[in-house]
């Protein structure tokens, strides 16, 4: 097994239908890629991603300065053909090293975007070509994968976000265009406190044990006379880069099918998404078909999330498709879906509060097959462990960026549950990288079908996933959250 050879902390200092069963092994089994040196691939990239700092306008008199792909956010929508191979262009041409991630996709370690994995640095005012197969199919995305720490202006709360949709062979539904919309907020600040209400998620079981874990941790910390960890907050909220009010609106027209493909682009920030008078038809979540479809009055994403909804347009008016948070939407995460031949100022109704069930979406009564391990893990808060910042514990332990020791150890071939225990009252989102996964249990409840990268596991709550060991290499586990996963919230798994 390869080791790499250095951390993002040197680098960066503070700075269709599917069931159960056989569904991750046959539907989205994959072998370790071929990927090619740059001599390799002669002639002119398919893609070139050039990353630098740029002037970003998100409102008239509402300039950011802030680090993006090809001088815009988001980066460039890179439509690929599962199983075409493509080539792309990588030029970093700022003054620190960096790393992209090709979120949801299946390569090798050395592609993948991950320091810890083994993926070389793109350096400072240099290149990289890669050469890969995309796959799986579906709703995928690239960003930066770099430590932040306490700097704001590294990390995903720059601009480093882009979309990738790979080509399925079977089409989600009938509908007639796509529309792919970038949650991002910008601006960012540090705080104390200030965290979402956490009482969307469904079922709402939680467990006293864990509940009992976090609360005397945080009441001791407190005891101790320490203030309440740093968290993140934002100025200005955007949809494809703009606020509220300041792009183009999504025009449409009366019976027209639209599908939207949404991505939480977020450093830290849990989503939600409604329109006035309408509903969203769920096809699938993080590029991924569910069993079936589902009809659902809103969305709630958790940060690198992606759903993909169909939604009738039959209710004509100048709408706003928003957050349902006043604050956050007033301050611009929302778009105006504009009908056709229709005037007026666009209009919010707030709609009947609505929770997030993951187990809605999949399959009930259908037999999960059982695993060759189950892997325990406890997610625990260290409040204000870290210059100000809470420490992010898998197990007791926080991953150290100076050593990055594997944790897990796997056998290629093997189906692996995950039984995840969250003793902290924050919602995780959280990714495995290289690997898709299928929920088997929610907070108490079974279900099957669900195949994700990331997924929310709920505060004091517990969640099972299974995986199939078959991308052999270092891959990384960790809360999408930046600031739980530059403060510890990271794990490796090693093939043996």
């Amino acid at each position: 097994m390869s080791r790499p050879c250095f951390s993002r902390r040197k680098f960066v200092e503070v700075a269709g239908a599917l069931a159960g069963g056989s569904l991750l092994s046959q539907t989205f089994g994959c072998g370790q890629p071929t990927a090619s040196h740059p001599k390799e691939a002669a002639g002119p990239a398919d893609y070139t991603l050039t990353i630098a700092v740029q002037a970003v306008e998100l409102a008239p008199n509402r300039i950011v300065s802030t680090t993006t792909y090809n001088g815009q956010f988001p980066g460039p929508l890179l439509r690929f053909k599962e199983g075409q191979r493509v080539t792309i262009d990588i030029n970093n041409q700022t003054d620190t090293p960096e790393q992209l991630h090709w979120h949801g996709q299946f390569l090798s370690t050395d592609l993948d975007g991950a320091a810890e994995e083994g993926t070389p640095f793109i350096p400072p005012h240099g290149s990289r070509r890669i050469t890969f197969v995309p796959k799986p199919s579906g709703y995928r995305f690239y960003h930066t994968h770099v430590r932040a720490g306490a700097n704001l202006n590294a990390g995903q709360y720059t601009g480093l976000v882009g979309p990738v949709y790979i080509e399925p062979k079977n089409n989600l539904g009938r509908y007639d265009r796509e529309v792919f919309l970038t949650l991002k907020e910008f601006e960012p600040t540090l705080s104390r406190g200030g965290d979402m209400a956490m009482d969307f998620l469904s079922p709402a079981a939680t467990v006293k044990g864990l509940k009992e874990i976090g609360e005397n941790a945080m009441n001791a910390s407190l005891a101790k006379g320490a203030a309440h960890g740093f968290e993140v907050g934002y100025g200005s909220f955007t949809i494809n880069g703009r606020m509220l009010g300041s792009g183009e609106p999504i025009r449409v027209k009366q019976g027209e099918r639209v599908l939207f493909h949404i991505l939480n682009g977020s450093a830290t920030e849990i989503r939600s998404m409604a329109l006035p008078g309408h509903t969203f038809t769920v096809v699938a979540m993080d590029g991924n078909p569910i069993p079936r479809p589902v009809t659902v009055p809103g969305l709630w994403l958790g940060t690198a999330e992606r759903v993909s909804a169909i939604v009738d347009m039959n209710h004509p008016g100048i709408w706003i498709m928003g957050d349902t948070a006043n604050d956050d939407r007033q301050h611009g995460m929302g778009i105006v879906v504009e009908y056709a031949g229709q005037k007026g100022k666009p209009q919010w109704v707030a709609p009947k509060p609505f929770l997030w069930s993951y187990p809605q979406f999949g399959n009930t009564g259908t037999a999960i097959p059982e695993p060759d391990q189950v892997i325990e893990m406890t997610f625990a808060k260290q409040n204000a462990a870290e210059g100000g910042f809470n420490r992010w514990t898998i197990n007791d332990v926080a991953f150290a960026e100076d050593t990055m020791h594997p944790m897990f150890r796997v056998k290629q071939g093997k189906r692996y549950r995950l039984r995840m225990h969250n003793a902290s009252d924050d919602i995780h989102p959280v990714h495995l990288h290289r690997h898709s996964f299928e929920l088997t249990r929610v907070a108490g409840q079974a279900t099957s079908g669900v195949v994700k990268d990331v997924v929310m596991v709920g505060g004091y709550q517990e969640m099972e996933i299974d995986f199939v060991a078959d991308n052999p290499g270092l891959t990384l586990f960790h809360c999408h959250q930046q600031l739980h996963m530059d403060f510890g919230f990271m794990a490796l798994f090693e093939y043996v």
